[in-house]
Parts: C-alpha cells; structure tokens; sequence
C-alpha cells in the first residue's frame, strides 16, 4: 500500500497530520529550523512510530528555500552534508537514526531535471550514509542519478499540488497550483494510489509511479486534506 508523508519542522501544526502519516521529512536549518524545532520533530515522529528523515534546502531563510541559489556542486554537497549531519546529531541524542533524506523547495525542483545538483545531493547522502533512502520526484533526473549510484529510492508525488503535461510540478506563484479542496486531493491520491492517470493544471491526464505521496501542512485546510487523503488511499 503506498504511504504519506510530509514536511515538518517547519512552523505548521505538525501533530494533527502525524495520525495520518508513515513518513516525515524534518527541516534541518536550510529554509527554517534549529536544535529546538529538530528535536521536538524527532519526538514527535517517535511517538508516532514515523520514519523521520532530513529535508535539506539552499541556506535561503528569508525565501524559506523556495529559489533557486546560483551554486557549484561542492557548494550543494556541503550544504546537504551539514544539514543531514545537523539532524543526525538531534537524533543520536534521542537514541534514533534517520531513514531517508528529501531535498526541499527549489533544490527539490533543481535536482528533478539538472544532472549536476542531483549528482551533489546524492554524493552528500552516499557519503554520510549509503544505507538512507532518497526521496524524489518521481521519475526524475535525482531519482536515477540515486538509483545509479546504489541508493535505494522512494519515488514521490503530492496529493496536493499540480503538475504540468511535463510532470514538473506547477509553480505555487501559479493560480491552481495547490488542492485545497480535500475531496479534488483525495481523488488525486486514490488515481495515484492505484496507478492511474491524474489530471494535469490544464485538463491532460499523466501517470505517475509513486511509492509516497506528500502532503504539506501549510497548505490551506491541510487537516481536512489529511484525512480526505487518508481514508481515500486506505479504502478497499
């Protein structure tokens, strides 16, 4: 059965999506977070029995990650390497280990089709631990850039938000580019769910693999989205 997951640690009401969830990605200093959030998302996921994982970003607060840094690739391997090891000693502290690591915002987006910020992040998480899983846009140059370079892999798609005919994702600047409606979201999940055909921003259907599926908690009506999601992708 696919799983949900989501992004924490990042200002949001964490706890009410966790019942709904067998995955967290944890914002790790990159676009927002500290020792403080770290930990507190670590405990939170603990308790319920979450993999908890590194949501690493370009060092952008004041753009919360969300544009692109002009970067070499040692620039982005670094930077992903400190992140994940800022996380990892959060969670020695509490006795538990990361699972997978999830590029956030514009580098998300960047390592989906460019080979060079894919081959920088998967070089960080290789060398920090060879045994983390992936997770990426599914399909995409990151997930085969992993998957050549012997991770295992989570390919993701989002009950929440829009893809163009090309399968990137739509912008959020773009109108249309979120699924607030928790039943549109639910029905975008089920298609996902079973290996169907979704419908892009502009009428087209596109099918996508997906081993995750994200939710976001500061999506507008992100709880009713969690539990539409939820019960849709768990219905006989």
């Amino acid at each position: 059965m696919i799983e949900l997951n989501a992004d924490i640690g990042e200002g949001c009401d964490d706890a009410a999506l966790m019942p709904y969830l067998a995955r967290v990605s944890i914002a790790c200093g990159g676009h927002t977070g500290d020792a403080a959030s770290m930990s507190a998302a670590l405990r939170l996921a603990a308790e319920y029995g979450l993999e908890a994982g590194a949501h690493p970003s370009y060092p952008d607060r004041a753009r919360f990650g969300r544009h692109r840094l002009a970067a070499s690739a040692d620039d982005i391997a670094r930077w992903v390497a400190q992140q994940i090891e800022g996380l990892a000693e959060q969670a020695g502290v509490l006795g538990l280990r990361l699972a997978h690591v999830k590029p956030h915002g514009a580098l998300y987006n960047a390592a989906a089709t460019d080979a060079e910020v894919a081959q920088a992040i998967v070089r960080a998480v290789a060398a920090f631990d060879p045994g983390l899983l992936l997770v990426g846009p599914s399909g995409s140059r990151l997930i085969e850039t992993a998957q050549a370079g012997g991770l295992a892999v989570l390919n993701e798609a989002f009950a929440d938000r829009r893809y163009h005919d090309d399968g990137q994702l739509v912008s959020r600047e773009t109108e249309g580019a979120l699924l607030t409606d928790p039943d549109l979201a639910a029905r975008q999940a089920r298609s996902l769910a079973d290996g169907e055909p979704v419908y892009t921003l502009h009428g087209r259907r596109l099918l996508i693999k997906a081993d995750t599926l994200c939710l976001h908690s500061d999506t507008p009506n992100a709880l009713n989205i969690a539990r539409a999601v939820h019960a849709a992708i768990n219905r006989g």
